[in-house]
């Protein structure tokens, strides 16, 4: 992957990802602690070194063993930069084989919680971590370092890492077996706190104040005197796009907002309200709806659903453009998650995940140019840039609603008559939400129509209605989710309001499933 290269970044991290599943939580903690980062794929991180000249390394775990034929390996301009280095898990295990440590597998696994004792200070540990204390670290490794290569002293062990942290404090290169960015790792972000301030020396100079303005900056160089259209789909992330885009530019930005039929209820007016009287944004509001769901009309598949909803977006993009007299850009609100997941090393399954974004470029048909100004943020990083343009806190603090809309909350075949089931029982579970003071609390929130009927008796009569879902999961950074524990009072309460003032659904179910780091989307 190659660097955004959108804004200059002098004082910078470089993560190598060698495929862990949490790798952009590393990047999470260090923006958190007001430090700029990028994650590159390990192949690429000579490429990165050079055009980052970053102040320190960070080496991710990964899913691999060192000790496979064909394992990721750390490039040598990485050892021979100079730099401070903190592996990972096993970042930690490459740097110890290419140092000439040794590793073992197939003993002594450890998952989970561990408890870690600190046996030696550290520059990593300083003002963190006091000699001879015990700390919850999270450990995730079936391979574990056996030999400690030349120069490095061993700072911390647990039951079954002998090595669990490590440090050669001359080369300026500490490594852990355990995992700093998790949320069970409760002293993580202090450690690499501690790594980018007091090792790497850079101060927290990551603020949404200053890219705003620097950004505004990039969007006139890139755009000129040239037109700009913006996919406006109603959601945090295409919003703060625009936004940002006409503070840079005006007038000539046109927001075309594509109403699918699929989005919650009342959504669409709120949004053209929004941006056409509060912030007086040219918008054109195209009632796409049937042309929609004509063409998911008989499709189960999810991915196929994305698809369509994904292809149709571009075609009436372009027929839009063309009616305005054509367009040079077309802005996105691309996050910084949506690119590195589609350049994967692995390409694993970022395809499919973001199968609705066009991180990849456009259609060359198509003849313009990607304005994406989020591009190199996460999604607190959006809500807290759209804050500081202005925007609503009623609309900034809204739960993630994926661009599909609908659609993948239907599972099964789409009928108008079943989105709008849909669009009542969730609008009745939001309400209820924010009435109890539980909506900042909850990541995301939402009802899903199961593709499935059952029998029922109301009254005096039987019924043959829809099996509601409700889900509701909590997320420090939305890689990983739990369910959010309501009180059965009120699952109740809402469940009794949804089957009397919905026709069509008689059952809902609470879905109290936890997600693994992914997306945290009902598919």
């Amino acid at each position: 992957m190659q660097s955004p290269d959108i804004l200059d970044h002098p004082q910078s991290i470089l993560i190598v990802d060698f495929g862990s599943q949490v790798t952009q939580l590393i990047a999470r903690r260090i923006r958190e602690a007001g430090v700029y980062c990028e994650i590159h794929p390990f192949q690429h991180a000579a490429a990165a070194l050079k055009a980052m000249q970053p102040k320190g390394i960070v080496l991710s775990g990964s899913p691999a063993s060192t000790l496979d034929e064909n394992a990721p390996t750390i490039d040598p301009a990485i050892l021979e930069a100079n730099l401070p280095i903190l592996g990972i898990c096993y970042g930690q295990q490459a740097l110890c084989m290419a140092l000439g440590g040794k590793v073992e597998a197939g003993h002594h696994r450890e998952y989970g919680r561990a408890e870690l004792a600190v046996k030696k200070p550290s520059s990593l540990t300083e003002g963190v971590w006091d000699l001879d204390s015990e700390h919850q670290v999270w450990m995730s490794h079936g391979d574990r370092v056996v030999e400690l290569p030349e120069g490095f002293e061993v700072v911390g062990i647990s039951a079954n890492a002998p090595f669990a942290m490590i440090a050669n404090e001359e080369r300026r290169i500490w490594a852990v077996q355990f995992h700093p960015e998790v949320v069970h790792t409760p002293d993580g972000a202090k450690l690499y706190a501690n790594f980018v301030h007091h090792i790497c020396g850079i101060p927290s100079n990551w603020t949404m104040s200053a890219y705003r303005n620097k950004m505004i900056e990039k969007i006139r160089d890139q755009v000129g005197t040239g037109k700009v259209i913006c996919g406006l789909s109603g959601g945090v992330d295409s919003s703060v796009a625009a936004v940002l885009i006409h503070e840079a530019i005006g007038d000539q930005l046109t927001c075309i907002y594509v109403d699918h039929g699929l989005m919650r209820l009342n959504e669409s007016e709120q949004v053209v309200t929004m941006f056409r009287d509060e912030y007086n944004i040219p918008l054109v509001h195209v009632d796409a709806s049937e042309r929609f769901l004509r063409e998911l009309d008989g499709q189960s598949d999810p991915e196929t659903k994305r698809k369509i909803i994904g292809r149709l977006f571009i075609e009436t993009f372009e027929e839009e453009a063309k009616k305005l007299g054509g367009a040079e850009f077309l802005a996105q609100g691309t996050l910084y998650p949506d690119v590195i997941e589609s350049v994967s090393f692995t390409g694993g399954p970022s395809v499919t995940i973001k199968s609705h974004h066009n991180v990849g470029g456009l259609p060359e048909r198509m003849n313009m140019q990607l304005v994406e100004p989020l591009r190199e943020l996460f999604k607190d990083e959006v809500r807290v840039l759209g804050r500081e343009l202005g925007l609503p806190e009623s609309f900034i603090g809204r739960h993630p609603f994926p661009g599909p809309g609908l659609a993948i909350r239907c599972p099964g075949g789409i009928t108008p008559e079943k989105l709008d089931i849909l669009r009542k029982a969730d609008a009745i579970y939001l309400d209820e939400i924010r009435k109890s003071g539980q909506y900042d609390k909850i990541w995301q929130a939402f009802a899903v129509l199961l593709p499935v009927q059952t029998v029922g008796v109301m009254g005096d009569g039987r019924t043959y209605e829809f099996v509601c879902a409700l889900r509701a999961v909590t997320s420090v950074d939305g890689m990983t989710a739990d369910f959010y524990q309501f009180d059965l009072n009120f699952l109740g309460r809402t469940a009794t309001r949804i089957i009397n003032e919905v026709r069509g659904i008689n059952r809902v179910v609470y879905d109290v499933t936890s997600k693994p780091p992914g997306t945290i989307e009902w598919e």
